[in-house]
């Protein structure tokens, strides 16, 4: 597998991040924010988001944990003893560099680095790779990447299922399933990674395609969701403005999934569950979401096979 036979391999899987407790939110928002705390009304309007999904952060913090441990007991099934997981986080602690520091600490010399995201882009997962990436070579860690896993078969067909399930859900309310939209969605990015040619649109609509023709969905679209607040241009339209032109077209049911998230986080359990589904019963839509990736076991192997494949083209090179 790699020349450095008997030594462990570090595995740092990294993700966006999320408060411990209500008592972090103003550290992990001014940390999103560059530095600058954030005036007291956005403030209390993200704690209140958090309120409002679980009266607190402590569920999303787990599902996080959860998923590098689901990843490091596959891992464990399918190469004994080979490689050992660390958490990095981009905007709250753990963050990506103190997850290097204890690689190192343990005296990791060689790791991969993977992000619970499974679509590649500049602004999100390049910028984890190139924070890891400065850090290991900082400590003497040599470092390969997984870039993308967008198109991995398990991940299809944990997607395809979840899909299928949906519609199952949604018949009764639609008069059949062949009258249900669905909607896949993912996290917008600001409009000008198109003119920089960056992957993540396209790796999307990959992804949406192969489940929607797996799950034999014949009537779908892509919208996007959670757009941040900044001046430019965010990638669009909204899940919030494509309802109403859905609800126009006299769709009468929708399924939204979110193939962009892989856990139950603030995007989904809130802009989703609460947004989306306010506007929708204004509207009179039906309408509901698949339930999240989490810990399921296709996408640790997803995961994990992705982390064994790098390393071993990292040996062959």
């Amino acid at each position: 597998m790699s020349e450095h036979k008997g030594q462990k391999t570090g595995v740092l899987v990294m993700s966006y991040g999320t408060p411990e407790s209500m008592d972090d939110v103003e550290a992990y928002y001014t940390h999103i924010r560059r530095g600058n705390a954030p005036t007291p009304e956005l403030l209390a309007e993200l704690k209140g988001r958090y309120e409002a999904v679980a009266g607190g952060v402590f569920p999303l913090r787990e599902n996080t944990n959860g998923q590098v441990a689901g990843l490091q007991d596959k891992l464990e099934q399918l190469a004994p003893g080979r490689f050992v997981c660390y958490q990095g986080l981009k905007h709250a602690k753990p963050y990506i560099e103190v997850g290097a520091q204890e690689m190192a600490k343990d005296g990791i010399t060689q790791a991969v680095g993977i992000v619970l995201a499974p679509h590649f882009s500049t602004m999100s997962v390049g910028s984890y790779i190139k924070r890891a990436e400065e850090k290991a070579k900082e400590l003497g860690i040599a470092m390969t990447f997984v870039k993308q896993y967008h198109m991995h078969p398990k991940l299809l067909q944990a997607l395809t299922g979840r899909v299928v399930d949906g519609l199952g859900r949604l018949a009764a309310a639609a008069g059949g399933e062949e009258n249900v939209k669905v909607l896949f969605s993912a996290h917008s990015l600001p409009e000008k990674i198109r003119e920089l040619g960056d992957p993540y649109e396209q790796q999307l609509l990959e992804t949406s395609a192969a489940v929607a023709k797996a799950a034999n969905v014949k009537d779908w679209q892509f919208t996007w969701q959670s757009a941040g607040r900044t001046r430019e241009p965010w990638l669009g339209p909204d899940i919030l403005e494509t309802l109403p032109v859905l609800a126009e077209e006299g769709v009468k049911a929708v399924l939204v999934a979110p193939v962009g998230f892989v856990s139950d986080h603030l995007e989904v359990l809130y802009d989703l569950d609460i947004e989306a589904q306010a506007v929708s019963k204004q509207l009179g839509l039906a309408l509901d979401r698949i339930a999240m990736l989490n810990r399921d076991p296709l996408y640790m192997e997803t995961l994990a096979e992705s982390v064994i494949e790098a390393l071993n083209c990292q040996g062959k090179e």
